[in-house]
């Protein structure tokens, strides 16, 4: 997927974004996550037993939404993902999760990402669609 810069370091520097799977019933699920963008991949932490990460184990594909919203609406912008979702494995997951330390210190001390009880999940991006940049 190309990337410009301007999308690129939205992204990269982004704090919240919503997620959105598909639950075994077709409902739409939708949930904030504390996104990180690397190298065209985008990656989250979360608890391992949350409905998110059952629906991607059973349905990967996903859709994410990024947003500024302003009251100057000739100043919105944002980019939507669709993709593929997998749960990392263990390596993977302390890896992702140390990365995210550094974005979000907030985890580590209020909400830690423990190998017992989290995952680290990889989108790959395979649509998007921009605007406002």
């Amino acid at each position: 997927m190309k990337w410009t810069k301007a999308e690129r370091e939205f992204l990269e520097t982004a704090r919240v974004a919503r997620l959105a799977t598909v639950a075994p019933d077709g409902l739409p699920h939708n949930v904030p996550i504390c996104p990180l963008m690397e190298r065209g991949r985008l990656f989250f932490g979360t608890d391992r037993n949350t409905a998110k990460v059952r629906h991607i184990q059973a349905h990967p594909g996903v859709a994410v939404a990024f947003d500024d919203y302003t009251e100057d609406w000739r100043h919105l912008r944002g980019v939507l993902i669709e993709g593929e979702a997998r749960v990392l494995e263990e390596r993977a997951f302390r890896s992702v999760r140390a990365r995210l330390y550094r974005k979000f210190p907030q985890y580590q001390a209020i909400a830690p990402l423990t190998d017992r009880d989290a995952v680290a999940v990889e989108i790959t991006p395979r649509r998007k669609v921009s605007w406002g940049f």
